[in-house]
């Protein structure tokens, strides 16, 4: 196991966590189809890398990435397992047929979700507790405050955000303290750094930013006639549609050529790029396999120095992505767009 892997603390309240976390989302659901034992053995890696952050939902394959993590504790040694802090958000409504039907932030519901997640995952506690999405008719207040009650009832440790905007954000942060906000942030997703990176930093609120390689489009591995399967979300998301696609792969290869004269791979630049944003910022990498998730992790090794990330921002300028990063019902769900 390694024991230099970096780490970085979750703003002035939260835990201190590997400076890489795991995102799960895609051992269960929204890529195409999944490798069980594989996704498994990934976590079992990035737990013996020294990463300790595993991000989840409840709402993930309908309960079924709690459950796939519950297995990977379960089977990972002792050492491993004690180290590992689970990231849990909630509140996102499914239905039998898969589709999405809101959120629900109701303070009983906050904790009937925590329940259920408690046991699939088979620990005692979560690490940081967060909605997914604001739910437009209970007031943050009550929600964040529901998940402070269940701290003070010992089953949760600290309270987290999830796509919200800085006034929101001030508001939960006058509740209860605030840990982090997970929210979308790549080279191509910069909306944050007007309003709500201030805002963070000004509250001490740290970062985990998800969709750091904008879910493989700047990875250097998604390519132009690569098929997408039906369930695999992707294929409805406006950036891997028509022009948008030819538009976002033609950065692609500019950061390339930036990433072939530091020697590194896309995916190592792309995520170094977020690394050096701020000691803050927690990327969350959505590896799936072991051979992704080698690559991601040698971006903690990657030092970018002034005329890097003057390369970069020539390579791919703040703005110059095609396509939002989600379709039109989704983004007018995000409090953070508002």
């Amino acid at each position: 196991m390694t024991t230099s892997f970096p780490v970085r603390t979750l703003g002035t309240s939260g835990p201190t966590v590997s400076a890489l976390g795991l995102g799960c989302m895609g051992m269960s659901a929204l890529y195409g189809e999944t490798d069980r034992a594989e996704s498994i053995a990934t976590i079992h890696a990035a737990l013996d890398a020294g990463v300790t952050l595993l991000d989840t939902g409840d709402f993930y394959g309908m309960g079924h990435n709690e459950l796939l993590i519950n297995e990977a504790l379960r089977t990972a040694p002792a050492a491993l397992r004690e180290q590992a802090l689970t990231s849990v958000k909630f509140g996102g409504l499914r239905d039998p047929d898969g589709g999405w039907s809101g959120y629900d932030g109701r303070p009983g519901a906050v904790k009937n979700f925590a329940a259920y997640s408690l046991t699939r995952l088979g620990v005692d506690h979560i690490d940081v507790y967060r909605m997914a999405r604001l739910d437009p008719d209970v007031p943050v207040e009550e929600t964040v405050g529901a998940i402070a009650e269940l701290i003070q009832a010992g089953h949760v440790r600290h309270v987290g955000l999830s796509e919200v905007g800085a006034d929101t954000i001030r508001r939960a942060a006058a509740v209860t303290p605030i840990s982090d906000l997970q929210i979308e942030y790549s080279l191509i997703s910069r909306g944050i750094e007007d309003r709500i990176l201030p805002t963070l930093r000004e509250l001490g609120i740290g970062i985990t930013a998800y969709g750091v390689l904008s879910r493989g489009l700047i990875s250097g591995h998604f390519s132009r006639d690569r098929e997408l399967a039906a369930t695999d979300f992707r294929a409805h998301t406006p950036r891997f549609q028509g022009t948008n696609l030819d538009r976002n792969l033609g950065l692609v290869e500019e950061l390339r050529q930036v990433a072939r004269d530091k020697g590194v791979s896309v995916a190592q630049i792309a995520i170094a790029w977020v690394l050096s944003r701020g000691d803050d910022i927690v990327p969350l990498v959505g590896a799936r396999r072991r051979d992704r998730l080698d690559e991601a992790l040698g971006a903690v090794e990657v030092t970018l120095d002034a005329d890097d990330l003057a390369a970069i921002e020539r390579a791919v300028p703040a703005g110059s992505a095609a396509g939002n990063r989600y379709p039109d019902a989704q983004m007018s769900a995000l409090d953070s767009e508002k």
